[in-house]
């Protein structure tokens, strides 16, 4: 990877100077080298591969080939947002380098490193632009905030898109945020005769919707704003059925779906990734979040995790281990957090009650009895919530505040590399995305299939393209329903619970069946191509 930031050589206006027949060619690059193989289950343990395997990230395919023959292509992809967290994005840009065989320059905010076969690949330059942060106007007034911090950025992103990287064939955007990104994009892909692409991932005015309420003003301008420019592209990728039909049918734009899929790197784990994971993880997962709970008086070392023992150079789980439940949050209004802690105290309490324990039993004795192998029919939960955002810290205040007997809560930020091993070692995921528009789909359940972890995820209208009750997942609408389906899925666990082995299957049949690399060389390639002409 390359971090650049030098100005490009042949100016803002090179096209109206420079005939291309005298541009000289860029010196071939080096071929892009595969990823080291991964360490996998046992057969037994991937039945899945007995399907044909799509082509990898790390691989390329005729067309890059062909293309490096003569003058390879360049895109631009653009995130007005931090590029560790826009991890479509990142797969975006790792198949346009390996499928398209194309050089990438991405321009975007830093914040969060993105994953390290991005940051390795030498056909994809990473270009940070700084966050604008305005706190002390904001508290002066919220709307001249907003219209400075956009005007701001478009100058920001002009620079950028102008002068600090090479001119594209095309340019592909993350949609939202829609302002300033689109007229940006649109104004630079016009100065430097490129092609313009958005990715749509939802509606930026529903984003907005959501702290001022759809009848706003500010609302009505971004809405038109978002509208007018979107229609500007020369192509249109979304992400579900549901969203290109309302493109297609109130904004006249014609999209192609371009499903989410994970990456290869997303899989289930194995016994001895889970026990390395967990030994980093040591002191993050050990330490409680307010007083001891139930996880917190467990001792580790280094040939025991709270889920993974290691004797004579052997690993296998415990079999008194908690149940490990994962969720991804954003930490935005979007996604109701309070209903998975509502759910969390039913489990504790109706637990409680069917095995017959009084409100002034001694947990401390509880956790004794259970450091020392003492099995019940539920097991412990361990929540563990990975994510940035504005909520967090709220949240995490109500969380020290709850007293639970046999659930713990902890909430960190893994490295790009850690996230895809911690869901390929869980035994349950939780998604609370609701959607603003009603018409996305939650990434984080892609993922989770991807590692053959089943999801119990929060309806709403498009849902069901994603998550296939009782194959795949469950579906809630209320804490109660979320707090009934743990109760299910967990009774006997680990051994006795076959609803959550049969969803499990489920879930790494959806990972397995497609990935990233083959959803996007069927449906993105040939746009990509097309658009570029």
């Amino acid at each position: 990877m390359a971090l650049t930031g030098g100005t490009n050589s042949s100016g803002l206006f090179s096209r109206f100077w420079i005939p291309t027949e005298s541009r000289a060619p860029p010196s071939p690059s080096p071929p892009v080298a595969a990823p080291p193989a991964l360490p996998h289950d046992p057969p037994s343990r991937r039945p899945h591969l007995a399907l044909p395997l799509p082509l990898t990230l790390g691989e390329k395919d005729s067309t890059a080939m062909a293309e490096e023959a003569g003058r390879r292509r360049r895109a631009a992809v653009v995130v007005l947002g931090d590029i560790g967290r826009s991890p479509r994005m990142q797969y975006h840009s790792l198949s346009l380098a390996n499928q398209a065989g194309m050089e990438v320059d991405i321009v975007a905010n830093g914040g969060s490193d993105p994953h390290l076969s991005l940051r390795e690949n030498p056909s994809i330059h990473i270009h940070e632009m700084k966050s604008v942060q305005l706190s002390g106007i904001s508290k002066i007034s919220g709307a001249l905030a907003l219209l400075l911090k956009a005007a701001i950025q478009f100058i920001m992103l002009i620079w950028f898109l102008c002068f600090k990287i090479p001119r594209p064939d095309v340019f592909i955007v993350q949609n939202p945020p829609s302002v300033p990104t689109l007229a940006a994009v649109k104004l630079v892909s016009w100065l430097r005769g490129a092609k313009f692409i958005v990715d749509w991932h939802n509606f930026g005015y529903t984003l907005l919707g959501l702290s001022h309420g759809r009848s706003h003003v500010i609302v009505k301008v971004y809405f038109w704003f978002e509208k007018h420019f979107g229609r500007m592209a020369d192509g249109a990728f979304c992400v579900t059925k549901a969203m290109q039909h309302e493109l297609a049918q109130n904004w006249g734009i014609k999209a192609t779906v371009l499903y989410d899929h994970s990456p290869e790197f997303f899989r289930p784990a194995s016994l001895t990734e889970k026990h390395e994971l967990f030994c980093r993880l040591g002191g993050s997962i050990c330490g409680a979040m307010g007083s001891a709970d139930c996880i917190s008086v467990e001792v580790e070392d280094k040939n025991t995790t709270v889920l993974t023992g290691k004797i004579d150079g052997g690993v296998s789980l415990k079999p008194n281990r908690p149940a490990l439940v994962v969720s991804s949050t954003s930490w935005t209004p979007d996604e109701d957090f309070s209903i998975l802690l509502e759910a969390a105290l039913m489990y504790d309490r109706r637990v409680a009650a069917t095995l017959g324990e009084e409100d002034s039993m001694d947990e401390g004795q509880l956790w004794i009895d259970i450091k020392n192998g003492k099995q019940f029919d539920y097991p412990r939960l361990l929540f563990v919530i990975t994510g940035k955002g504005p909520d967090r810290k709220k949240y995490e205040e109500q969380i020290k505040r709850l007293k639970l007997r046999r659930v713990a809560f902890r909430t960190m930020w893994l490295a790009s590399e850690d996230y895809p091993l911690l869901l390929g070692s869980a035994d349950l995921g939780v998604s609370l995305h609701t959607s603003s528009s009603g018409l996305d789909l939650p990434m984080k359940v892609v993922d989770m299939f991807g590692c053959g972890l089943p999801v119990c995820a929060a309806s709403f209208s498009c849902i069901e393209e994603l998550v296939k009750v009782n194959r795949n997942g469950l579906l809630f609408s209320t804490s109660s329903e979320l707090a009934d389906e743990l109760m299910m899925l967990f009774k006997g666990f680990p051994e006795e619970c076959d609803t959550l082995k049969s969803l499990k299957d489920g879930a790494l049949s959806t990972g397995s069946s497609s990935k990233w690399s083959a959803e996007w060389g069927t449906n993105a390639l040939p746009l990509v191509n097309q658009v570029i002409g």
